[in-house]
């Protein structure tokens, strides 16, 4: 018998209204549901740690014109180097942005941004689309939830959230020992990435990095590189079907799941920009 299908779907937090891309996403996942049956699944990659995710792409109702909000984060290390999950949102921004919106969106979808109270932006985003009505009858699985990094498989390429400053950090692994055995040294500014030595990087930009000393860590702070997310995904999923995006068309790595049906989602215009319109 074949399995009953998993329809599985991946997104950062992208907008505190989501790009138009994740609401096509979603679209193909409910109609291939339509057809098939089974169950659709959320991939909420919350771990990723880069803040343009979640700009957000709006057009002013009476000049057309493209504005880009975003979230404000509460200093600088949290916003260029901590994963989603854990950036904090700064004191006052909710406040403001709600009175922008009036230029670009309707009174309802604003009454439902004012209603969310959440303390990061990962939060935030995922409490906007549940009470938008995107998110009815879809299971979301969290790749910052520790019971999901404990069952998934171990990946050769990965990042740990680790302390750096005062605050949590998405460093990529750079070599050394794996999960519960490393040592502590002191941190180090470089213009290259060191490969093959053992402890952490942040990239600044460019040629630019910041080597961080080894340290202890566990399953519970590791997540995937884009090279291994598919892999390390599937193995907590073991989904049937993948809906891809066209830019994750480029990079997937369709021998890492060779049991999955990938399909493309649905095209949709204006893909990057924010929708703003609520789910009947």
């Amino acid at each position: 018998m074949s399995p009953t299908p998993i329809i599985a779907l991946g997104q950062q937090p992208c907008g505190f209204f989501p790009k138009r891309f994740l609401i096509a996403k979603f679209q193909t996942a409910r109609r291939l549901h339509g057809e098939l049956g089974g169950e659709i699944v959320f991939f909420y990659h919350d771990s990723d740690h880069d803040p343009r995710e979640t700009q957000t792409i709006l057009r002013h109702r009476k000049t057309n014109e493209p504005a880009q909000l975003n979230f404000a984060f509460v200093n600088k290390v949290q916003r260029k180097f901590s994963p989603l999950y854990l950036k904090s949102i700064a004191p006052g921004w909710q406040s403001k942005t709600a009175l922008q919106l009036p230029n670009y969106v309707e009174r309802p979808v604003i009454e439902i941004f004012e209603a969310v109270s959440a303390p990061n932006v990962a939060d935030f985003c995922l409490a906007m689309y549940q009470r938008m009505g995107l998110l009815a009858g879809i299971r979301v699985v969290r790749s910052s939830d520790p019971a999901v990094r404990r069952a998934a498989c171990a990946v050769s390429d990965f990042f740990v959230d680790v302390p750096y400053e005062g605050e949590t950090v998405r460093a990529r692994f750079s070599g050394g020992p794996g999960p519960g055995d490393a040592g502590r040294e002191g941190v180090e500014r470089s213009d290259a990435r060191a490969v093959g030595s053992p402890g952490f990087t942040l990239h600044e930009g460019g040629n630019s990095f910041i080597n961080l000393p080894p340290v202890t860590f566990s399953k519970e702070q590791i997540s995937p590189t884009r090279d291994t997310r598919l892999r390390w995904m599937q193995s907590v999923l073991h989904c049937t079907h993948y809906i891809a995006g066209a830019g994750e068309k480029a990079y997937l790595h369709h021998e890492d799941a060779p049991e999955v049906t990938f399909i493309s989602r649905d095209p949709i215009d204006r893909s990057d920009e924010a929708h703003t319109e609520i789910a009947s």
